[in-house]
């Protein structure tokens, strides 16, 4: 690996998707090999085919103010059927196990404080060609983890450098 700062890695995540839920091993893999090196941001992609996963989405936008957004988020990918069965009261109880003031997870559900951000994220999603998810940007280079897993942690490696 050489000493040039990694860049960055964008996974464009819907978190009703159970490719994304699936994904989640190479996340911790590339943790695992490239340490605290290594940034990973979330980027919203809600699919209109998983009903709450937008309010998903808000909530984790919610979750990455608190401090907590990737163990909410990897909360809520390990409990999609009870997302999908309970929609809003599941998502804030799930910020509640996982230490988030579940109230102000439930405010910014109904005031859609985060909405501008999760619009935001769609749009520049669907500029750059997102389709699908996972899927995952690492320096300027659109690999699309929802097709096919074949290579897919190999070749993010290889666009990490390492």
């Amino acid at each position: 690996m050489s000493d040039s700062p990694l860049p960055r890695v964008e996974f464009w995540c819907d978190l009703l998707c159970p490719d994304c839920r699936t994904s989640l091993d190479d996340l911790h893999a590339l943790r695992a090999r490239f340490g605290a090196a290594l940034t990973i941001e979330l980027r919203h992609f809600p699919l209109e085919k998983h009903k709450y996963a937008y309010p998903a989405a808000e909530a984790a936008a919610e979750a990455f103010e608190q401090g907590r957004g990737w163990e909410f988020t990897e909360a809520v990918l390990a409990r999609l059927e009870d997302v999908e069965r309970g929609g809003a009261q599941a998502l804030v109880e799930i910020a509640g196990s996982v230490g988030l003031d579940a109230d102000e997870v439930d405010t910014a559900l109904i005031d859609g404080r985060h909405m501008l951000l999760v619009d935001s994220d769609v749009a520049e999603g669907r500029a750059i060609g997102v389709k699908g998810t996972p899927t995952y940007v690492v320096a300027g280079k659109r690999l699309d983890g929802g097709q096919s897993r074949d290579g897919l942690f190999e070749r993010l490696v290889e666009l990490l450098g390492g």
